[in-house]
């Protein structure tokens, strides 16, 4: 993993122990989501889901800046986001 991509799962991390979530344990998986997420950051200048389309809709698109705004409802519906990064504990 490269510094950005580690940045970003110590801030994922920090944030499903903040929200009693846990990150899927699934290394490889998560190794592809931090790409993914770097990946948007460096290309795109935010950190959109890559289990989402951006839009070019600012204000929609703000809503799925990871973690999205969706990412509770569906751990607490489905036990898992829909990119699998936040799982319940």
């Amino acid at each position: 993993m490269d510094e950005l991509e580690e940045q970003i799962l110590a801030e994922s991390a920090d944030h499903a122990e903040k929200e009693g979530f846990a990150l899927n344990s699934d290394g490889q998986i998560v190794a592809v989501l931090m790409k993914s997420l770097a990946r948007n950051q460096r290309e795109k200048g935010k950190r959109y889901c890559p289990c989402r389309v951006v839009t070019g809709n600012k204000k929609e698109d703000a809503k799925i800046v990871c973690p999205c705004a969706f990412h509770k409802d569906e751990v607490e519906k489905d036990g898992f986001c829909r990119c699998r990064l936040f799982f319940r504990k």
